[in-house]
This record gives C-alpha cells, sequence and structure tokens, in this order.
C-alpha cells in the first residue's frame, strides 16, 4: 500500500515556525522524526500531503492505488501501527474525534479536504493511547516517551557497541546503546530516569555528565563537561556544551559552549552563541505565556517550565539572553544585550534596542555558507521554501520595525 502522511491545517499553523520548512510528520520527537518512526513500524517508505509550497521537497507520489492516508502529528507504536494496517478501504481510524488515518483508492491532493472526505467513511475507534504533537510545547514534554519508545524500537534484539571502560554508569547498562563508531570516555551516564542512545560515530567527550533519556545523533558531538538533564534529544550532526535540560535540537544545530538551555526547542542549521541563556520559569513561577502563529497573539501554555522555540536557520550571538517563552521564526539574527522580545518574526535583524529586515539575499549567502561547512548544498527548493516564509512573516515583521 502506498501511504501518505498529511498535515491538519490548524495543526501546522500550532506548530510554527518549525511548521514554516517541514510537514508536520518531519518533526523530531524522541530519537527519531515522527515519519521515521512510522516507516519503521510500518516497513514502507511515506509520501508527504502538505501545503503546496513544501511539495516540491515532500512529494506526495503514491504508486499503488490503495492509499493509506495518516495524520502526521500523532506518533505510532505497535499497537496503533497494526490498528493502521488493519484498516479497510473507506474505513477511518478515530481517537475519540481526533482523526488518526483513513484508506482509500483515491488519491486526494489537497490537504485541507481530508473532513469532507472521511464523513462517509466507517468509522473505527482506536481504544489506546495517542500522542499527538499539537502545540510547540508537546514536542519537550513527549519526548521522555517517545524517546524511551524509539530506543525499544531501534535496539531490540541488536548488541550496543562496547563502552568503554572509563565511564561511570549508575543505573541499568542494558539501558545504554552505542552505535557503530559512536564513542564515549570518562564521562558519567544515569539510565535510572531513561535510555542513553548514541548515535552512528557520535561522540560524547570526557567529562560530561548524562541523566538519561538522552539521544545523541549520528556524527553528534557532545562537548567537554557537558551537563544534560532528560529528557533531551541532539539530532544529527548537532553540537552541544554547557548545560541542558529538556531540550529537543532537530538536526545540524550548534550550542557549542557554557549556557543553559531547558526546556526548548531549536530547528535546523541553528547556532547558539558561547554563553547563550534561556529562561525557562517566571520569577513569580506564574504559567508561561508565549506568540501563537495561530491566534496572531499570545497565549498561556498552562506550564510552569518553557523556554525558547527557534526555528531553522536563525542564530544569536554571544550571551544573548532569552526570556521564558521566547519564540524565534526562521533565518533570524540575533544580537546585543539585554531581552530581545518575546516574539521575532523571520529574517529579522538586531535584538533589544531594534529588529530590521534580515534581506533574504544576505540570508541565503549566510545559510549557503553554513551548510557547505557540512557538506550540504542550499537547494533550490530550499531556496523557494524560505522565499515563502520569507514573504509570510513579512507583515509580523512589519509590525516589529
Amino acid at each position: 500500500m502506498s501511504i501518505v502522511l498529511f498535515d491538519v491545517h490548524k495543526t501546522r499553523q500550532q506548530l510554527l515556525p518549525f511548521t514554516y520548512t517541514r510537514p508536520v510528520a518531519d518533526v523530531r520527537v524522541g530519537i527519531l522524526t515522527i515519519r521515521e518512526k512510522w516507516e519503521k513500524w510500518l516497513g514502507e517508505k511515506t509520501h508527504s500531503l502538505t501545503e503546496q509550497y513544501l511539495a516540491a521537497k515532500y512529494p506526495t507520489t503514491p504508486v499503488h492505488d490503495s492509499v493509506t492516508y495518516i495524520n502526521g502529528s500523532i506518533l505510532p507504536d505497535s499497537l496503533l501501527a497494526n490498528a493502521v494496517k488493519k484498516l479497510g478501504a473507506l474505513q477511518a481510524l478515530y481517537s475519540g474525534t481526533t482523526l488518526i488515518a483513513f484508506k482509500t483508492e483515491k488519491q486526494h491532493l489537497n490537504y485541507e479536504n481530508y473532513e469532507p472526505i472521511t464523513r462517509g467513511f466507517a468509522p473505527v475507534q482506536f481504544d489506546g493511547d495517542i500522542i499527538q504533537i499539537k502545540n510547540l510545547w508537546d514536542i519537550f514534554q513527549s519526548n521522555a516517551r517517545a524517546l524511551k519508545d524509539d530506543f525499544e524500537l531501534l535496539t531490540k534484539d541488536r548488541t550496543s557497541q562496547k563502552i568503554s571502560d572509563t565511564n561511570t554508569i549508575i543505573g541499568s547498562a542494558d539501558q545504554i546503546f552505542l552505535e557503530e563508531g559512536a564513542v564515549v570516555e570518562a564521562s558519567i551516564l544515569n539510565t535510572k530516569s531513561g535510555p542513553v542512545y548514541i548515535g552512528k560515530d557520535a561522540e560524547v567527550m570526557e567529562g560530561c555528565t548524562i541523566r538519561g533519556g538522552f539521544a545523541l545523533g549520528e556524527h553528534g558531538v557532545l562537548k567537554m563537561s557537558t551537563k544534560v538533564y532528560g529528557a533531551t534529544t541532539l539530532g544529527p550532526h548537532c553540537k552541544a556544551g554547557g548545560e541542558l535540560n529538556n531540550v529537543v535540537m532537530m538536526g545540524y544545530s550548534n550550542k557549542a559552549h557554557d549556557g543553559f538551555l531547558g526546556n526548548s526547542v531549536i530547528g535546523e542549521w541553528c547556532n547558539l552563541g558561547a554563553d547563550t541563556n534561556n529562561s525557562n520559569l517566571k520569577n513569580n513561577y506564574s504559567t508561561v505565556e508565549i506568540f501563537s502563529y495561530a491566534e496572531q497573539k499570545s497565549i498561556d501554555t498552562g506550564l510552569q517550565f518553557c523556554g525558547l522555540f527557534m526555528g531553522d536557520h536563525s542564530k544569536c550571538g554571544i550571551n544573548t539572553m532569552f526570556n521564558t517563552g521566547t519564540v524565534v521564526g526562521v533565518s533570524a539574527n540575533i544580537f546585543g544585550g539585554d531581552f530581545p522580545p518575546k516574539f521575532i518574526p523571520s529574517f529579522s535583524w538586531g535584538g533589544a534596542q531594534w529588529l530590521r529586515t534580515f534581506t533574504f539575499d544576505k540570508a541565503t549567502e549566510v545559510a549557503t555558507r553554513v551548510m557547505e561547512r557540512r557538506g550540504i548544498a542550499l537547494a533550490q527548493t530550499d531556496i523557494h521554501i524560505l522565499r515563502e516564509v520569507f514573504d509570510r512573516d513579512a507583515i509580523f515583521r512589519n509590525k516589529k520595525q
């Protein structure tokens, strides 16, 4: 069967700025992205149904007559994957009123029209629990369970590379898994609160203190004497140092120096300058508000602990201070003293005193140089996506300037 992971418009809006540059299913939570989880559980390659400007990079190209559409914001497990596999034609799988998946012989290419399409389908109720990523903070809040589930999925019936005797292990060594080429030396690994997964050719340098759950993606680096509190995920090719607490970095991003980052989500190709810190708790201990793209205003998260959300290709200078619940768009460049605004639109340049437009040509020049350092070219499809983001966030930049 062909499998298409579809976006829901409201969810896409609520997960901006991360979904500016990817479908919902390509958000990383746990060790894997949501797409990678479904492909592991179903044993099939998946396709996407998302906004048109993303379609060139994330196409819908089913190859069979029968197509199973799956809500890309929902994380799979064995029970859910089996329920999806059992769907018959013109059946729709629900958890309460939440549509999980439906099966049809027609290809529906408008990602906003799934509700009228499935209205006449035979409903099937899924009785198990589901994890759904609907809000920005769901990414770090769901990370502990997702990381544990991914660890079990990826390591089942496999043997870890040998763990060096220079390390100190607290808890069960069975909850530590090193992929081929991974290096961990002279560090403390505590698995009592979650597993520790070190990806292929990744390195944990000497003196790190890690409390699971923790995942370091392939070719990632944890710098010397880093302190990590679970549940934290550093995606492929990330570098991190300092202190991290319940953080998800999606991939190819750096926080290579001292400074605290907590209850936060960082996109791809970001860089946090030395001694960058974020607040994750207000001085009056009240719940944290963040800017919502969906509501176009600040909303209450209901959380006491909530930090920084930074979209792809954004950067900040040394000693940057981020307030609780700060949302930074795509390709922003932040610097200077004092706290910058709690909402920084995409392609902004500046900080606390002023924000100007980071011109598109200059921004793409920076992105090109950054990606070239990792041997990756900025493709025309990516430039097209960034141009769309630049245009869409202009309304917010104009309000700030």
